[in-house]
C-alpha cells in the first residue's frame, strides 16, 4: 500500500492538493493511505522550504504548487 502525505498548513492551496490526491487516487482504484500532515517538525524533516508539499512513500515530489489532476494521477500512480 501506498503512503501519501500532503504536508501544509489548513490553507486553500494544502486542502485543494489533499482533495485532489484523493480523488486521483479513487480514479486510479489506488490502495493507498492519504495523510495530511500540519506539524512544523515534519516539515523539516522532509527539508521542504514551501507548502503544499506532496510526498509519495517518504520521497518530497512536489512542492510549493498545487498539481492539476491529470498530472496527480500521473504522480501518484508511478
Amino acid at each position: 500500500m501506498r503512503r501519501i502525505e500532503i504536508l501544509g498548513a489548513n490553507c486553500g492551496r494544502c486542502k485543494a492538493m489533499e482533495e485532489c490526491a484523493r480523488v486521483a487516487a479513487k480514479r486510479l482504484g489506488l490502495d493507498c493511505e492519504i495523510v495530511k500532515v500540519t506539524d512544523p517538525m515534519k516539515f523539516i524533516d522532509y527539508a521542504i522550504t514551501a507548502i503544499p508539499t506532496l510526498v509519495i512513500d517518504g520521497k518530497v515530489i512536489v512542492s510549493g504548487r498545487v498539481p492539476v489532476l491529470e498530472e496527480m494521477e500521473k504522480l501518484i500512480a508511478n
